[in-house]
Formats: C-alpha cells, sequence, structure tokens
C-alpha cells in the first residue's frame, strides 16, 4: 500500500513541470488590480491626498502628499514589475503592507464581505440592513423603471467594502514572496539563472526532491 501510494505521489510531482503557472496566474490577476487602484490614484491626485490627510472622512495620516505620491507610485511600478516577473519577492513586500494597512483602516469596520448579503456565516446586521434596502430599490425600478434595461449588464448588489478583497490580495502577495515570479515567464527566473546559478542550481535540486 505504501508502496503504491508513493507512486502515485511520483506521478503526481509530475506537475511540477507546470509550477510556473500558479505564480504566472497569481501575477496577472493582481496586475491590472494594483495598476487601476494606483491610476485611480493618480488621475485624482488631490482627491486622494485630501483623503490620506483627513481625519474626519479619511485615513488622518501625516504628510499626506507624500504617502499618496509613495503608495501611488508602489502600486504602479508595482503592477508593472508583476506582470514583467521582476523583482517579483520585493515588490510584494510594500504591496502587501498596503493591503493590509487598506485592510485594516478602510475596510475592517464593514467586516468580511465586499458585497452585502442577507444570509450566511458572513453576514451581518448591516449586510442584512443593506439587503432589505436593495429589495426595496429593485421594487422601484421595477415600478418607474426598464428594469429590464438596467439589469441587462448585470444585477444590482450594494457595495459592503469589508476585508475580503483586500485580504484575498494580501494572501497572494504574500505567495508570491515566498515563492517568486515563478519559472520560465519572469524575468527574474532569466535573471537569476545568469546571475546566480548557485542559488539557481540549489532550488532546482530542492524542487527536485518532493
Amino acid at each position: 500500500m505504501i508502496n503504491f501510494l508513493n507512486k502515485l505521489h511520483d506521478y503526481l510531482n509530475l506537475t511540477r513541470a507546470f509550477d510556473f503557472l500558479g505564480p504566472l496566474a497569481m501575477r496577472l490577476y493582481l496586475f491590472p488590480i494594483m495598476w487601476m487602484a494606483g491610476m485611480h490614484k493618480y488621475t485624482g491626485f488631490e482627491s486622494t491626498v485630501a483623503w490620506f490627510g483627513n481625519a474626519e472622512w479619511g485615513l488622518g495620516l501625516p504628510f499626506p502628499t507624500l504617502m499618496a505620491g509613495l503608495v501611488t507610485g508602489t502600486e504602479l511600478v508595482g503592477a508593472v514589475f508583476l506582470l514583467l516577473g521582476f523583482a517579483v519577492r520585493w515588490v510584494s513586500i510594500p504591496l502587501f503592507i498596503i493591503m493590509i494597512v487598506a485592510a485594516y483602516t478602510v475596510h475592517l469596520p464593514n467586516g468580511w464581505l465586499a458585497v452585502s448579503e442577507g444570509s450566511g456565516f458572513f453576514a451581518t446586521d448591516r449586510t442584512i440592513a443593506a439587503v432589505e434596502r436593495l429589495s426595496r430599490a429593485k421594487e422601484i425600478l421595477q415600478q418607474y423603471g426598464d428594469y429590464d434595461w438596467l439589469t441587462e449588464q448585470g444585477s444590482f448588489v450594494v457595495l459592503n467594502n469589508g476585508v475580503e478583497f483586500a485580504v484575498t490580495y494580501a494572501i497572494m502577495l504574500l505567495m508570491l514572496f515566498f515563492v517568486g515570479g515563478g519559472r520560465y515567464l519572469s524575468l527574474d527566473y532569466w535573471i537569476a539563472k545568469k546571475f546566480r546559478s548557485q542559488a539557481f542550481t540549489y532550488k532546482t535540486s530542492v524542487y527536485s526532491r518532493f
């Protein structure tokens, strides 16, 4: 039985030839998210600075212009680096920090859910009340509007703005920090292969053991 299970595991290890697909998928997934977040801050930079600095309706951070510039630049440059697979482990660090700070300062008071739901383990009084209001809004639209046309491209929802997405992105960045950009389709792979041959050989031998 043990030999049979070991044989199955050997077959499973054959899939490691394609282990670069996981990091590649995460990089390609995160690229537009980070790029759009950075561009949104860049195109409305004055509003971004105001939001960073205002303690009443924003984050209330010191040096808001500097902080807004650093976050905006990190998201834009980080997005490009993720796309190219360049310095992936390094750029994952500040992007991860941004996601954690955003989750804690902006999204945490709203709970877990990104979109309000009226039932389920993560539903709260806030999301249940939002769904009730959404139902009422739909009734009004069905009565006074062209509801079929309004929902042709998708149904209406209420944004709860919880930590769900920020935590998901943070987990993906944490994975990229540990595994890097992946083989073959990242600049990091070819740079390491050319200039860090000893480390590259060691990493290859470690993969071959499992």
